[in-house]
């Protein structure tokens, strides 16, 4: 499963000119899901999620987590994220997991981030979103969680 987490004043997602979730202080979560992804995938990028420290603190050190700031997260489902475009200039997106396997994973990450107490929105699966957001810093960490950077 991989992710891409960036600390966000807002974001918001809409889908047909509907807007279907928003969130002020916290995380914009771009989420691929992988062929051959599990529950444990899910629970890696959770923890990752819930327990990133890159609030600033009094000293202005990242030191705070979304429970500390009281942020919240937008999890939006990206299957490009599983793109391949190491040869030539069309990505792959073999490794990308079907839909069956993916929406099911997704909402369990979905479920494992609200019961560790932190507030979530999402977009809608299999919909062409829009998506918007201020990057606050900007900062965007990258997570795979079959894979060390």
């Amino acid at each position: 499963m991989r992710a891409v987490i960036q600390r966000v004043t807002s974001a918001s997602v809409d889908v047909e000119k509907e807007r279907v979730g928003e969130i002020k202080l916290g995380f914009m979560c771009l989420i691929g899901v992988m062929d051959g992804d599990t529950e444990a995938d899910a629970q890696y990028i959770a923890k990752k999620i819930t327990g990133l420290r890159v609030f600033e603190d009094n000293e202005d050190k990242m030191n705070l987590s979304l429970k500390d700031v009281g942020g919240s997260v937008l999890l939006v489902s990206q299957f490009t994220l599983a793109g391949d475009a190491r040869k030539g200039n069309r990505p792959s997106f073999s490794t990308a997991a079907r839909p069956e396997a993916a929406e099911p994973l997704f909402e369990k990450l979905k479920t494992m981030i609200e019961e560790a107490g932190i507030p979530v929105e999402t977009g809608r699966f299999r919909t062409h979103m829009e998506v918007a957001l201020v990057n606050d810093g900007p900062v965007t960490i990258l997570l795979d969680s079959r894979r060390e950077f």
